[in-house]
Formats: C-alpha cells, structure tokens, sequence
C-alpha cells in the first residue's frame, strides 16, 4: 500500500522511484476519521451529513443534485465500511479504532490545512467533473482530489513535481472523442465581442452573431494578426460556444498570512478537438481575448507566472 512519505523533501532523486508522488485512496468516512486525528484538521471543503440537506460538499463540486441523486449518495455513503475497520485492515490505523493512525496521512492533511499557496481547480469534461485541491507550503504539496463526493485520492510530492500532478488533472477521458474543430488554434478579439456573441449562441440565438460581429468596432484577428472576415468570425464565435463540452477553471490564492488574498484565476473551454485557453489582457483600445489552443502539459505554465510570485 502506497503511503505519502513526510519527510523533508529532497531537490533532486538519488534514483527513478525516489521523489515520486505518494497516493492513497479514502474514502469520505476515512477521510473524516483522518482528520479528526490530525488535530481536527480543516479540509479544503465543508463536510455534512446528507440527511441534514446542507449541499455545502456539493456546491464545492460545481454540482447541485437532485433530491434523487442526494437520496442515492446518502445511501451510498451509508454502505461505506466503518472508517477505522478500513483503514486497520489497509495498514493505515494500528491498534483498533483507539489507536495510530499511519503518521504519513496526518501530515499530509497537516499541510493542506496548514498551507502558504493554495489552489483550487474545478475541471469538467462529458460528464466527468472532478475538483482538486492542491496546497503548498515548504517545499511540498498536498493536493486532495474527487470526482464523486465518496472517495478521495490523497497525494503529497515535492514542489518541483509539481508541473506533472497538474497535467493529470487537464487530461481529456478517453472515453470523451475528439474531432475536427472550426475554432482555430489561436486568434484575439474583444472581450465584449466574444462575450455578446457566446451568449447569443449559447441561449440559442445565433441569428444575432453575424449583427453582434458587424456592428462591434473592434477587430477579429488570427494568429498571424490577419483580420478575420465577417463570415469568417461568426462561424469561429459561433464553434467556440456551441462546441463547448467541458472547462477548466484554476483559482491561486495567497494563504500564508491571516487573511487570504486570491493573486489570480486562469479558464480553459474544451472544444470539439481540445483546450483552448481563454486569455485577457488590456490595451489600448480595451480589454481584449486571446483564444490558444493547449493541452494538459501546459497547465503548469499556465500557472506559472502567478505561483512564481508566491513560491520562493
């Protein structure tokens, strides 16, 4: 059984294994039971018993569950084994439910409650949604991550693996095909544009991008800085919202002193054939947006410029 290995994390591995992410798998119950042995220690997100109605975990997901889906995870959770059984019988809890939970793990939830950098990520794709909580503080990250609301896949690694584990959380399900998409690899238009006109197409008005693209003043330009033509942008706009099946939304906050401040937020939109990027930036004549195509590698780059601010 993988454990997460607490120790002083090493700049560089004596070997292939050595520095590897350490997993484990909880579930919700054991995931509670864990917590309450490191001191009681704050998760990421609110935890509450379905009975009460409180959907505190589900607004965390970006997901609101009927009262049919809610019947159904309550009786799921209540089929869960007994925490501190599960865990004994992992190797994780030694001496019976009085006794020691596995050291590791209570470091592990030590740092994503104790944490300098925090970073939330919210990714849906089909119908998979996941949402993962990534901590750093002191050369390490925690990062706690579910799809489901039941089980949990706790993780701790050495920051400068950092750029990896996020990559897996951009990686596009298999089971989620790809084909040809009419939204280019890389283009920039206003961002008013592009927000009138994914509306439009979105509340099923797409009579209204062509007007929207003729009467904006601002210009609609492709990689190579070429203008778009009228044409040529409605079918863009238009493939960027219609095509949308899946986001990707990454919040950075500052944790380390006694208020938190959020330093920056990134989005990605998953289109017929991938991610693309949604970039603004102000200049002269206004806000503007930068479409790019990406894939789940550059994740980390994309962030960079806001976690190097924070990490030392």
């Amino acid at each position: 059984m993988p454990t997460i290995d607490l120790g002083p994390p090493r700049p560089t591995p004596h070997d292939l294994l050595d520095g590897l992410p350490r997993r484990v798998a909880l579930t919700l119950p054991e995931l509670r039971f864990v917590a309450g042995r490191a001191n009681n220690a704050p998760l990421p997100f609110d935890l509450h018993e379905p009975a009460t109605g409180d959907r505190s975990l589900d607004d965390r997901l970006g997901a609101s569950r009927s009262a049919d889906d809610q019947t159904a995870y309550a009786a799921a959770l209540r089929r869960l084994p007994d925490a501190a059984t599960s865990l004994a019988r992992r190797g994780l809890l030694v001496g019976g439910p009085d006794g020691v939970v596995d050291a590791t793990l209570l470091g592990a939830l030590g740092l994503l409650a104790t944490p300098a950098i925090a970073l939330d990520l919210d990714v849906a794709a089909g119908a998979v949604q996941v949402k993962s909580w990534h901590r750093q503080s002191g050369g390490a990250v925690a990062a706690l991550s579910t799809q489901d609301g039941l089980v949990f896949e706790l993780a701790w690694f050495p920051t400068w693996a950092w750029a990896s584990e996020l990559a897996r959380v951009a990686v596009v399900p298999e089971d989620l095909p790809l084909h040809d998409s009419v939204v280019p690899g890389l283009f920039d238009l206003p961002h008013d544009l592009a927000d009138a006109a994914i509306e439009a197409a979105r509340t099923h008005r797409s009579d209204l991008v062509p007007v929207l693209v003729e009467q904006h003043p601002g210009r609609v330009t492709d990689g190579a800085g070429r203008d778009l033509g009228s044409a040529e942008a409605v079918t863009v706009l238009t493939g960027l919202a219609t095509e949308a099946r899946g986001r990707l939304r990454a919040l950075v906050a500052d944790v380390s002193g006694e208020t938190t401040s959020t330093v920056g937020v990134l989005a990605w939109t998953l289109v017929a054939d991938g991610w693309r990027a949604l970039r603004t930036r102000r200049l002269d004549d206004g806000l503007r947006l930068e479409v790019a195509r990406v894939i789940p590698e550059d994740l980390a780059g994309e962030l960079a410029p806001v976690l190097a601010e924070l990490v030392p």
